[in-house]
């Protein structure tokens, strides 16, 4: 009598496992899908996000056609001096009365460096990319290049950022000036510019640069004495974005609004470009957009 009871419980036992059994497959074919992904609109013409680790592309839009790139050119400035051979931050430059001139002349941004004064390279570096100063970039051009006149130098220095394109393999990438100021052949593409931004990321120092919001530099004056430039970056993401560590802002009459842009969020870095953007409010809400697209992918 025992065992049949006992087998009474145990056929019981197995029939609410099937009942339950079911009712969670069941459950499980009529589960919500998961929600798809929407792809982001972008009022920029071209756009490119991908992983910085793995080189997947996470998003495309016109990602291989070339466009005016502004003041992201600077990158590629930053990118030759930073690979110069037995590079000395710390040593220091004069600065010309043409560099300033040259300001003037094209109504241009500025790092308001003063003529005589003796910056080191590095605050160049970061006069170069934070306030986007187009007398830093004449400044560098002019120490890096080779010639025995500013004029061969500077030839040289649009040289090396050309050789640097091809060697790195941005095939729709020219220069024709050191700041982006170009004579109707300096273009890139979203897809190179990604490219050529994260590459310059590998270098430590352009990383530290890229991702300081603000910086208070002492220099040499001509008379011996010193002054302090104060400096803040023109890339919004910093401080308002979440993970944001750079990396460049562009403009112009043609180039319209550009930013070059990258984050890191657990472990996970996403890397981009917009080009062509219609104000610099809504090239930094398209970039916040694919960086956000780029996290979910």
């Amino acid at each position: 009598m025992i065992n049949g009871i006992k087998g009474f419980r145990l056929r019981r036992a197995a029939a609410v496992a099937a009942v339950t059994s079911g009712a969670v497959l069941a459950a499980g074919a009529f589960a919500a899908p998961a929600q798809a992904l929407t792809t982001p609109t972008i009022t920029a013409k071209g756009g490119f996000v991908m992983n910085n680790g793995t080189g997947k592309t996470l998003y495309t839009k016109a990602a291989d056609t070339r466009r005016s790139t502004g003041s992201t050119t600077k990158i590629m400035t930053a990118k030759v001096v930073l690979s110069q051979p037995k590079l000395n931050l710390d040593a220091k430059v004069t600065i010309q009365k043409a560099y300033s001139d040259y300001i003037v002349s094209k109504n241009a941004s500025s790092a308001r460096l003063i003529v005589g004064d003796k910056v080191t390279v590095r605050q160049l570096l970061y006069g170069l990319m934070l306030p986007s100063g187009c007398d830093a970039a004449y400044a560098l051009a002019d120490k890096f290049g080779s010639g025995s006149t500013r004029a061969a130098r500077v030839k040289s220095f649009i040289g090396k950022m050309n050789s640097t394109a091809k060697s790195l393999g941005l095939k729709n990438t020219h220069f024709d000036s050191f700041d982006g100021i170009g004579n109707g052949s300096n273009y890139s593409t979203p897809r190179d510019l990604t490219k050529l931004a994260s590459s310059a990321m590998k270098s430590s120092t352009f990383r530290t640069v890229v991702k300081t919001k603000s910086t208070k530099q002492k220099v040499t004056t001509k008379s011996g004495g010193y002054r302090y430039m104060n400096w803040s970056n023109t890339n919004t993401l910093l401080g308002t974005y979440s993970g944001a560590i750079g990396v460049k802002t562009g403009s112009g009459p043609e180039a319209k609004y550009c930013l070059v842009f990258a984050a890191t969020r657990s472990g996970k870095t996403v890397i981009g470009t917009v080009l062509a953007s219609t104000s610099t409010a809504n090239r930094t809400s398209d970039a916040k957009k694919l960086m956000d697209y780029g996290f979910k992918k």
